[in-house]
């Protein structure tokens, strides 16, 4: 351990859970009664884990968005992805799909043959970034981006590994763009390990729990928790205590500062936008999923 300023845990609180989709078991991370958004983060959820029987496998039926970027991160199982632009790829565990909405489109999230078929576990998350005002009504993007693809890296013990799907950790910088400086770490620390990031000051942080025990500067979250720091270090500090595997995700991000107006799947910076949002859906202005 270095002598870096850690920043302090200002709260810990454990996901909600929830459904979504058609029936998709999932725990929300936010927003909610602890917490509505993390500037630039609007949501967190963490799909499953759940397993399935054959046939029982739901997921996400078209739907449309605007203003802001949604991130898919399968753990287990594997989903369908298809949109009104003609777009259609499968994400298999590891796998990475960063779509920028952007100015608009409608699409759907449906489990894959192979987990409708013969069952399994799902597990993952979807995390949402919000936009700034410039890039609202930029068109749409998509970083498809399988497991071999993305960065994995470890301490020189190798009792800390980090998957680097934005930003950059122990010298190792992630392969997909991000609009705004992100960091988006899924690290594992193995008993008896430590690990420590650097994030600027101006950028707000927070942690995730998959499975295991952690301190952050000495503050205990265990497995579905989510760890909330303020700014006042230089970086966060995790230990894992415990007898088994400490399992995470560690995410920062630049704020941007803007007014944010939500209305479902829609996130802009007024009233009269959302409204506009919504006409234009209905009016099939963001193209049609059948």
């Amino acid at each position: 351990m270095t002598q870096m300023t850690p920043r302090s845990v200002t709260k810990v609180f454990t996901a909600a859970p929830s459904q979504d989709g058609d029936g998709v078991a999932l725990r929300r991370a936010f927003p909610g009664a602890e917490l509505m958004d993390l500037d630039p983060f609007l949501l967190l959820d963490h799909l499953g884990p759940t397993s399935l029987a054959p046939g029982e496998a739901r997921g996400f039926p078209p739907h449309p968005h605007r203003g802001f970027e949604t991130v898919t991160y399968l753990l287990d199982g594997e989903m369908q992805h298809r949109d009104s632009w003609g777009n259609h790829e499968t994400i298999r565990p590891g796998d990475v799909q960063w779509m920028t909405a952007g100015s608009g489109l409608v699409h759907s999230e449906l489990p894959g043959e192979t987990l409708v078929r013969d069952g399994g576990t799902l597990q993952g998350f979807q995390l949402w970034v919000n936009l700034p005002k410039k890039d609202k009504m930029t068109a749409p993007r998509y970083q498809d981006t399988p497991a071999s693809a993305i960065p994995v890296v470890r301490n020189p013990e190798a009792t800390v590994t980090a998957k680097v799907i934005a930003g950059e950790t122990l010298g190792t910088k992630g392969v997909i763009e991000t609009r705004i400086p992100i960091l988006y770490l899924h690290l594992t620390l193995e008993p008896g390990s430590g690990f420590e990031q650097a994030i600027p000051k101006s950028r707000n942080a927070f942690a995730y729990v998959i499975e295991g025990t952690g301190e952050f500067n000495k503050i205990v979250a265990q497995n579905q928790q989510v760890v909330l720091f303020d700014r006042g270090g230089e970086g966060v500090r995790i230990a894992n205590p415990g007898p088994a595997r400490l399992s995470l995700l560690l995410l920062a991000g630049e704020p941007i500062g803007q007014p944010v107006a939500r209305y479902g799947p829609f996130v802009m910076n007024s009233k009269e936008e959302l409204v506009q949002a919504v006409d234009d859906y209905q009016q099939g202005r963001m193209g049609v999923l059948a």
